[in-house]
């Protein structure tokens, strides 16, 4: 072989001969890739791969297709989807042989038409109405909940079938992602479609409006939703809302020492002294109704829970109030079809965390009744965390575990949504059978999903973290079909706690 430093290569030649292989090997490579046709497999009837060029490639990660073998069309829904590269023996001059790497899309996804198996079927993009004629047919009887439209097939409304919320769902989402827009749209479906009455743990004030209508809402939406707007009553401490209040004595034991801080061992006489307070409500004998009554008391250890409830704080908490009526008489006997309690205009996350407990507390204490309700914890990481400290937090963690393990039969039903999945106690999260998922940049937040939420495929859960603001993964008993990717229409009633207005970002005069 000639040498680059070989007088007898001609080095203008040399290149010239290089700058054409380069030339042709490109030319090869575009020819293979481009001819690469959209081809399925199927070897089950149920699943399929997939193959198709990079160029002008139509096909989309979530997306429906149509797959044509012969006379019969199916179909289906990709799921995965990447570029892969395979090494190609082309022939070239006096016989000479070379690998060219040729790159093209290659996937795979479910067959929503299940049938025979079947080999190289013409693989195109489903239209929307092959799309809408498919859901027509797998819809249910029951209440429809349209929160807006399917995102790959434009125009489809996006329908989750009510009934599947008698099932836990888990939402989730990062900050900007439209989490809590989403969740507020979806709880308007849920009054303006459905009977179901529901109870909204609010620690930011998001829902607080979801009894006024937006001037710019739809008409027609509008005017189905005026029929219910009525029937929410937002408690909670800002003008205009029924005052948020509790009486001490209404709590439950547990409740009770986990306000004074008490441990029934470390603290044994004030535990005591607490045990009697209760066993004279219990005989029906004069109970103290109030904290602050207790510095007042005769028996010493009576004193003693009072001197350390002030030391704690916890006589200057503005919830209670032996005069005013109590969140909890109305979640026993409730007078509203959805109440709001707004956590967030409490002063202290103290009071929040004891509201969202004796608001738990009262729900299952009602569970022999077998009344239907949806329990919605917003911002759940507050309330139910992964790692609670405190006696409160750590109760109410306890609580909504409970709920989720056993309150799906009397017909307690969580909806629980968060911008931090890895916060929030994983007994929770595993019993819920809906997800609906948006935008999540943090990979081991997604592999947490994709680990706890087995039943949606990996590659739709990974999809998320391409979502822009509105769009969601839906998936589980409120989407029976399987998964889909949803844009998030427009919502009906006002929105609560907005951003601080960016003002500070305008620029400066000159």
């Amino acid at each position: 072989m000639p040498l680059a430093d070989d007088p007898s290569v001609d080095p203008d030649r040399a290149d010239a001969d290089l700058v054409a292989q380069i030339h042709r090997y490109r030319e090869v490579r575009e020819t293979l890739e481009r001819s690469a046709l959209p081809r399925a497999t199927s070897v089950d009837g149920r699943t399929f791969e997939v193959q198709a060029s990079l160029h002008h490639l139509e096909l989309r990660r979530g997306g429906y297709v149509a797959l044509e073998s012969g006379e019969v069309t199916r179909l289906g829904q990709i799921t995965e989807l990447a570029s892969h590269r395979v090494t190609a023996d082309v022939g070239g001059p006096g016989g000479a042989r070379a690998g060219v790497v040729v790159r093209l899309a290659v996937g795979s996804g479910l067959l929503l038409d299940r049938g025979e198996p079947f080999h190289d079927a013409h693989v195109r993009p489903a239209a929307p109405d092959e799309v809408a004629a498919w859901l027509d047919r797998t819809r249910s009887a029951r209440a429809v909940l349209t929160v807006g439209q399917l995102l790959l097939a434009p125009g489809v409304p996006a329908e989750l079938d009510s009934g599947g919320l008698g099932r836990h769902t888990f939402l989730c989402g990062q900050s900007g992602s439209g989490k809590t827009y989403a969740l507020g749209l979806l709880l308007e479906r849920v009054l303006a479609e459905t009977t179901l009455p529901v109870v909204v743990l609010d620690p930011n004030s998001d829902h607080v409006n979801l009894g006024r209508l937006r001037a710019d809402a739809d008409p027609e939406l509008a005017a189905r939703y005026r029929e219910v707007a009525g029937g929410v009553d937002v408690w909670g401490n800002q003008q205009g809302q029924r005052p948020l209040r509790l009486r001490f004595d209404e709590l439950d034991a547990r409740t009770q020492a986990a306000v004074l801080g008490l441990d029934p061992l470390r603290d044994a006489e004030e535990y005591a002294a607490l045990v009697d307070l209760l066993a004279a409500r219990q005989s029906g004998r004069p109970l103290i109704t109030g904290l602050s009554q207790l510095l007042d008391a005769e028996s010493e250890g009576t004193r003693r829970l009072g001197r350390r409830a002030r030391n704690l704080g916890v006589l200057d908490w503005s919830v209670w109030s032996p005069d005013e009526p109590s969140i909890l008489a109305e979640i026993a006997a409730p007078s509203a079809r959805c109440v709001v309690v707004d956590l967030g205009s409490l002063p202290t996350m103290g009071e929040q965390r004891l509201v969202s407990d004796a608001v738990l507390a009262a729900l299952w204490a009602r569970r022999p009744e077998r009344r239907p309700v949806v329990v919605v914890i917003d911002e759940a990481h507050n309330i139910c965390s992964s790692t609670p400290i405190e006696p409160l937090a750590r109760l109410s963690t306890e609580r909504t575990v409970q709920v989720a393990a056993e309150g799906r039969k009397y017909g307690l039903y969580l909806l629980v949504s968060t911008q931090r999945p890895g916060k929030v106690h994983e007994e929770i999260v595993s019993q819920c059978d809906n997800l609906v998922l948006m935008r999540m940049n943090a990979a081991s937040d997604l592999h947490e999903i994709e680990r706890l939420f087995s039943f949606v495929p990996p590659g739709l859960v990974a999809g998320a973290s391409g979502f822009a603001m509105g769009q969601a993964l839906v998936s589980g008993r409120i989407f029976p079909p399987g998964a889909c990717y949803v844009q998030m229409g427009a919502r009906v009633a006002e929105e609560g706690g907005a951003d601080v207005p960016a003002t500070w970002a305008r620029a400066r005069g000159g």
